[in-house]
């Protein structure tokens, strides 16, 4: 090993990946765990001395371990990268909450005039969103406070050198230290309509000058169109949502601070900026459903006015003239 590399590794330090893992207590198990455990003998230790004088005694035991062995798979068991507790948890909950939401208001009685359901009738519970309006701008309202959003790609540390990764980190290091406000980075795989791509480059390629051109060009449009068709393309989304706090005053200072957050990741050598509103209304809404394809033309913002074309007038000998 070099004299470089000593000094490069001498500057690293060692961490565990699962950094965020709780704390072990005792017999390796942490304090979710045992509270569970001790919870569940209490109760055991209950009925057994509520029955022990009515049921036999082998009838309790076989009951005990078979409960002992659910309880103790349900405090140290792991699904999808939760414990089994908080997932039963979470899927009790997911069965008892309404199916059907909506944003009106679901409160107000049924006038006398409407004929009253002889079945009990499932009404939506009310929709409540933390956004309630998108700027031109991009900025987003969640009540008193504001935040925006900055798109940026990615680096990849591995093709650097040691020098390179260092300057990658630090620069990084700097950005996370002058953040004051909570912020979120949020990366996705988001699916990507290759057969609008091979339809307009097939478009296109009847344009090229060259015989050879259109060949080449209509041969990667079948190839994008093929791959389509047996794969699920996906891309890498970076958005870094930046927030301002509940009583911090001043207009825009969500989308300043996006454009901080632009100028001090530009050394890291990506690509970032500053979504506007139609941007924004778009991310949010690829969040909901990623699995639908985009809209041609994007979506519009929630305050933005939508009008149609201009209708044409027609004159008596059959032109159309704008109006």
């Amino acid at each position: 090993m070099s004299r470089h590399d000593d000094r490069a590794d001498a500057g690293r330090v060692r961490m565990p990946a699962d950094v965020d893992a709780p704390d072990k207590v005792l017999y390796g198990l942490t304090f979710r765990q045992l509270a569970i455990l001790a919870v569940a003998a209490l109760a055991f230790y209950g009925v057994w001395r509520a029955l022990h004088q009515v049921v036999p005694a082998p009838v309790l035991v076989g009951a005990a371990v078979v409960g002992g062995g659910l309880v103790f798979g349900v405090a140290v068991g792991r699904r999808d990268g939760l414990p089994l507790d908080g997932w039963l948890l979470a899927a009790v909950r997911h069965a008892r909450a309404p199916r059907a939401l909506s944003t009106t208001d679901t409160t107000s009685k049924t006038p006398d005039w409407v004929q009253a359901p002889t079945t009990r009738v499932m009404l939506p519970a009310p929709l409540k969103l933390p956004a309630d309006a998108i700027d031109d701008g991009g900025e987003i309202r969640l009540g008193a406070a504001r935040a925006a959003m900055v798109a940026t790609t990615n680096v990849n540390l591995a093709l650097r050198t040691g020098d390179e990764q260092a300057a990658l980190v630090d620069t990084f290091g700097r950005w996370l230290n002058s953040l004051s406000t909570p912020t979120q980075i949020v990366v996705s795989a988001q699916p990507v309509d290759l057969h609008s791509a091979a339809r307009s480059l097939a478009h296109a390629a009847m344009q090229l000058p060259h015989p050879a051109l259109t060949d080449a060009a209509s041969d990667h449009a079948r190839f994008l169109d093929d791959l389509a068709a047996r794969k699920d393309p996906l891309r890498r989304q970076v958005l870094i949502v930046t927030g301002t706090s509940a009583g911090e005053r001043g207009e825009h200072t969500a989308r300043r601070r996006a454009d901080d957050t632009v100028r001090a990741l530009a050394g890291l050598g990506v690509t970032t900026r500053a979504l506007d509103g139609p941007a924004v209304t778009a991310a949010l809404a690829a969040a909901a459903d990623p699995y639908r394809p985009p809209r041609p033309g994007g979506l519009a913002a929630p305050d933005t006015v939508i009008t149609s074309p201009t209708p044409h007038r027609r004159h008596r000998h059959g032109r159309s003239r704008p109006t």
